[in-house]
């Protein structure tokens, strides 16, 4: 405080503040360095790396199939899509046939593996603004999903099970009724989640015009999946450059209209219900026949550039394989979702209350094993 000709000044200064790097909202370890004016967010500068690896580059010494296990670490949350975004690059690149029934199984996994991650995002994100029930009954929706994962693949989170030209094993006895028997539980547990939070008033209120974009500046910053069509920008790699069998399936591609972190949300509980919808197809039709096709001892890419992209839980994940016909690539590139959707948090960010910076962070849904790499 100064005096100035008998006139009485307030003077404050700003504040620098640490969001992290081992904060419960970060999901994983991510600094947020904030410098307030009061509460008002003045500057926000996201420091990255500290789960930095070097899978691309660790990536050049490894042949194609020993890179799968390191795609489980990328999107952890989402290891199944992972699996199969590398596989499916390699397979498209070398023109590989892939059996119908590996095709179908596949899609029920990923599938399953999108409705969990989608749990966890909804149910850390609730836990994020406080609301503590619904990520207890969120949990146990998302717990009945990861059985049925582990029974097929004997792992609970970094799965290993997609392999180049279908799986690493077919389906156990009794696995697909079971899928079957899930459905129903699915979709009691949506109802639940809407009953409980879609409507909640104190929700909405916290949630409904926060954290807004438009299309265009989402296009600038590259940004994919729930936090692109959070806009009304329909987008959807399933749908609009369709892979694997899911143009066989009738579903629909929700979208928001305002882009904000209310949509954002919603988005995850609509994005569910229509997995839950191919879901249902998909497990009726599963055919008889081998679970991996014809794939030779070594896996050799033809010489070329190759790209390669799949609607993964957190938007496009893509794979750009540089190869000189050997059995391991010259450059692999992965093109991270979640990377790409954390980098208008800045613009996001600036103006806002403090209060509101994790309501922000929270509803992009990031996973900083996939940002880092």
């Amino acid at each position: 405080m100064s005096l100035s000709e008998g006139n009485r000044q307030l003077r404050t200064e700003e504040m620098i503040l640490n969001v992290g790097p081992q904060h419960p909202s970060t999901h994983g370890v991510f600094r947020l360095v904030v410098r307030l004016d009061g509460e008002t967010v003045v500057e926000a500068e996201p420091v990255i790396g500290y789960l930095h690896r070097g899978t691309e580059k660790l990536a050049e010494n490894l042949q194609y199939t020993q890179i799968i296990p390191y795609t489980d670490r990328l999107d952890y949350v989402a290891a199944m899509l992972n699996n199969y975004a590398l596989c499916h690059a390699v397979e498209e690149a070398m023109d590989m046939e892939i059996p119908e029934r590996a095709e179908y199984l596949r899609v029920i996994l990923m599938e399953m593996q999108r409705i969990a991650s989608h749990f966890l995002a909804v149910g850390a994100y609730l836990l994020d603004l406080g609301a503590m029930s619904p990520f207890l009954y969120i949990f146990v929706g998302r717990e009945r999903i990861t059985e049925l994962l582990n029974e097929i693949s004997g792992a609970r989170l970094t799965f290993n099970f997609m392999r180049i030209g279908g799986l690493r094993f077919d389906a156990p006895d009794g696995w697909l009724k079971k899928v079957r028997d899930l459905i129903p539980q699915l979709k009691a547990d949506m109802k639940l989640l809407d009953d409980l939070v879609t409507g909640n008033e104190i929700f909405i209120n916290r949630t409904k015009g926060l954290g807004t974009y438009t299309a265009e500046q989402a296009l600038a910053f590259g940004m994919s999946g729930i936090n692109l069509r959070s806009t009304g920008f329909n987008w959807d790699l399933r749908k609009t450059k369709p892979y694997s069998i899911y143009d066989r399936f009738d579903f629909e591609i929700p979208l928001g209209e305002n882009g904000d972190c209310f949509d954002r949300y919603k988005l995850h509980i609509e994005e569910m219900k229509q997995s839950i919808r191919i879901l249902e197809q998909a497990v009726e039709n599963v055919p008889e026949g081998p679970f991996l096709g014809k794939v030779p001892k070594f896996v050799r890419v033809p010489a070329g550039e190759y790209y390669s992209g799949i609607e993964a839980a957190k938007g496009e994940l893509g794979f750009y394989i540089v190869s000189d016909g050997k059995d391991k690539p010259y450059r692999l590139k992965i093109r991270k979702p979640s990377f790409l959707n954390l980098q208008m948090l800045p613009d996001l960010l600036k103006g806002q209350n403090m209060a509101n910076v994790i309501a922000i962070l929270g509803a992009i849904d990031i996973v900083l094993g996939e940002v880092d790499a």
